[in-house]
């Protein structure tokens, strides 16, 4: 596969803007109502429990099926001095070249899953506007370090349950994600022998700081005292 087609594909999926469509087959503009995010906690807050949870699952899977093509279908087998050939390697980095093509295939699958996160956060079909990322990141963790995102998982819910604010827990589980990067290289001796993932760590460390970006208006209201704990609200038939 081209290397540059799983992230063309990432992005125009993960662009696709679920919670507004099923907001809309439910005859509910989102962005008119509740924080005006089309996301799915916005979504299950206004239109209804089934339609967020089924969001939910739609803006991951926009993480997870790029990601995961990404992940089998670009690779770089080549023998080392070919590697070196087509990097334009010095002659003092060839010895190198298998780690560097190493390093750039881990690259591709770390841009990939970033472009569909992208794509949900801005969405060229939405102004540029879009949710906050956390279903579709959730859904690129899956592919990349799925225990990884059992450790998430459990972070933010007993986040949730203790403050029952969806922000806070996103948050906290947003922010712990480079910290779960270096455990689990550390864990599998990765980080003594070096090859531990590089680029995964760079893209723990953005979608971090992009989550924090994101709910600032939430960060705000929170320091405000005005920001509303989660209470769904069924649809009415």
């Amino acid at each position: 596969m081209p290397i540059w087609m799983p992230p063309i594909i990432a992005f125009l999926l993960g662009s696709i803007p679920f919670g507004l469509l099923i907001a809309k087959s439910q005859g509910v503009n989102i962005r008119e109502h509740g924080s005006g995010n089309i996301g799915a906690t916005n979504v299950l807050r206004v239109v209804g429990k089934k339609y967020g949870i089924t969001c939910f699952v739609l803006d991951f899977f926009k993480g997870l099926i790029p990601t995961f093509i990404a992940i089998n279908f670009i690779r770089f087998d080549q023998p080392a001095d070919i590697v070196a050939k087509n990097f334009m390697l010095l002659p003092s980095l060839q010895d190198h070249a298998s780690i560097l093509s190493q390093i750039n295939a881990q690259g591709l699958h770390i841009l990939t899953g970033l472009c569909a996160v992208m794509g949900h956060n801005y969405s060229p079909w939405v102004s540029f506007k879009g949710g906050k990322g956390v279903a579709t990141s959730a859904g690129v963790i899956t592919a990349l370090a799925p225990f990884g995102l059992l450790i998430l998982g459990f972070i933010w819910f007993v986040s949730f349950k203790l403050t029952r604010y969806v922000s806070v827990a996103s948050i906290l589980a947003s922010v712990s994600l480079p910290f779960v990067v270096i455990y689990g290289s550390w864990r599998h001796g990765k980080l003594a022998n070096d090859t531990w993932n590089k680029p995964l760590l760079a893209f723990a460390i953005f979608i971090a700081l992009m989550s924090v970006w994101k709910h600032r208006s939430n960060i705000v209201k929170l320091m405000n005292g005005t920001e509303n704990r989660f209470t769904p609200k069924s649809k009415k038939s």
